[in-house]
């Protein structure tokens, strides 16, 4: 499939079972989330939306195996939707046989193809530091906060980053940014 798929618009009433597993995740109710899914026609299912939506639902239910197998089913449906990339990674981290370094691996291209979305350098700092590779955690983090054009975004990644366990080692550094 294309990225042309990712820009098709879901329709009625598929709309209404998006919406309402959106609602369900909410309100922390995967299972349901995941019920009003099951109610997709064929062709909804497949939909970027739908399929970020069901990685949601397994995310919640800590189901890394098959939030993985909808992460590159998304990454393959549309490989010009960025979230697809940071769910795979997320994913492939946290999977029974995965690890940081092939966490990063699945990130790494989407820095690329996405040269402004702040939220893959982010990760990638995140991956780094946790390997032990400070100097390139930082590097990362300084391109994540150089993206945001308004200073409000930057702000916010500095705020997450200060709390974000996985950079823990670098809250002194990030605070003097």
């Amino acid at each position: 499939m294309s990225d042309e798929f990712a820009t098709a618009q879901i329709e009625p009433p598929d709309t209404h079972f998006v919406s309402a597993a959106e609602g369900w995740l909410e309100l922390g109710a995967p299972a349901e989330a995941s019920s009003e899914l099951s109610n997709l026609s064929p062709r909804a299912r497949e939909h970027p939306d739908a399929l970020q939506l069901r990685w949601a639902i397994h995310a919640a239910n800590e189901d890394w195996s098959t939030a993985l197998e909808v992460a590159e089913q998304l990454v393959t449906n549309a490989p010009g939707v960025s979230a697809g990339w940071i769910h795979r990674a997320y994913a492939t981290r946290r999977n029974t046989d995965g690890s940081l370094e092939a966490a990063w691996l699945a990130l790494y291209p989407a820095a690329k193809l996405f040269p402004k979305e702040p939220i893959i350098p982010y990760n990638l700092a995140c991956y780094a530091c946790q390997m032990g590779r400070l100097q390139e955690s930082k590097a990362w983090l300084n391109r994540a906060l150089k993206i945001p054009a308004n200073r409000n975004e930057r702000i916010m990644i500095k705020k997450m980053a200060l709390a974000d366990s996985d950079l823990e080692v670098l809250w002194g550094e990030i605070e003097r940014l």
